[in-house]
């Protein structure tokens, strides 16, 4: 605080810094929402192919991320054995591909709007796979308030206009593969003491989630592809630019959260979502029905009630260490001045 009362510089500037590093994310993140839904959108840029668009950008970060390692030397790499990499990393990568995979398909049959909707089961996807995995403890008041996420996406859904099973599948195979990826994240890399920067992570992530999607893609897209090719119009600004536009959000996703946290981009994220809702409803013409928006608007209760009580957890477990290091402190002095004491009653 100030002498006057007010903030100090350095508050302000990190207040600042998170807003910027806020905006930054939620930006890349709804370009790359509106550009991917552009591409693969049947009506309008007419890409269907979902694995191939994703192995573009997947290609296009490894070249970028190794160039920045070995070439430029911008970042040292971690030291990874190689069974740390395919222990801990090519697993992550793997449920990466799948979640990409399966979103980027979820733009084919649904609205953005509604794809938004499905992504708030996001909370209760991360928390019952803790459970499973014994990473969470089991909670009555959090289950509750899942229940509270899920039936809010359920009235959505019930509302939809334009309502899609195999869109709504793919999406919520989508949320289930990507919530493994971040619970794995914690247990594979974190419980190692792995810190990867933004850009070692894709510099290892890249190529695996790459060489993944190139499965399913030789199966499903190739023989599509190869019988297309000649009435294909590949458009390499749109490509790069979108590839560019993906690259940069990859980047600002390990800024924000090595910036601020996991819990800020929790919350940054909802406002995106209502950002990406309105914008669907206003420019895209998405048909936005009132029971959608009241079901997304009981899930957005429940998502914000969800991240308060993390945020007030984080905030009395950072109180407890505190507590603990000042009672350290407080028993290290009185073993010094028991210490003293005694050598003075010796020399005495």
């Amino acid at each position: 605080m100030g002498k006057d009362g007010g903030l100090s510089d350095g508050v302000m500037k990190n207040i600042i810094l998170s807003y910027t590093y806020v905006g930054i994310w939620i930006f890349l993140s709804f370009t790359v929402i509106v550009y991917n839904k552009y591409i693969l959108d049947k009506k309008l840029y007419n890409w269907p192919f979902p694995i191939s668009l994703t192995m573009i950008h997947m290609a296009f970060c490894s070249l970028l991320a190794s160039a920045a390692v070995r070439l430029l030397r911008l970042v040292e790499p971690a030291s990874l054995s190689r069974r740390v990499y395919f222990s801990s990393v090519v697993p992550i990568g793997a449920l990466y591909a799948l979640s990409l995979w399966l979103s980027n398909s979820a733009y084919i049959y649904l609205s953005v709007s509604f794809i938004q909707m499905l992504k708030a089961l996001m909370p209760v996807a991360v928390y019952s796979i803790g459970i499973l995995l014994r990473k969470d403890s089991y909670k009555s008041n959090t289950m509750l308030n899942m229940l509270a996420i899920s039936a809010g996406v359920a009235i959505a859904a019930y509302g939809e206009a334009k309502y899609d099973s195999w869109g709504v599948l793919l999406q919520l195979g989508a949320v289930v593969f990507e919530a493994t990826r971040l619970v794995l994240i914690q247990i594979l890399l974190t419980s190692k003491g792995i810190n990867l920067n933004p850009i070692t992570s894709l510099y290892y992530v890249a190529p695996s989630c790459f060489a993944f999607l190139s499965i399913p893609w030789l199966f499903v897209e190739f023989p599509l592809l190869r019988n297309r090719i000649s009435g294909l119009e590949f458009d390499f600004l749109i490509f790069g630019t979108n590839c560019v536009c993906a690259f940069a959000l990859n980047l600002a996703v390990f800024l924000l959260v090595g910036k601020t946290s996991a819990l800020t981009m929790n919350v940054a994220g909802v406002v995106k979502d209502w950002l990406l809702i309105a914008f669907s409803w206003s420019v895209i013409k998405d048909n936005v029905t009132p029971l959608n928006l009241f079901g997304y608007g009981l899930a957005f209760l429940g998502v914000g009630y969800y991240n308060r009580a993390k945020l007030q957890a984080l905030k009395a477990k950072e109180g407890q260490k505190k507590l603990q290091a000042a009672e350290e402190e407080v028993e290290e002095a009185g073993r010094l001045l028991d210490g003293r004491g005694r050598k003075g009653e010796s020399q005495a």
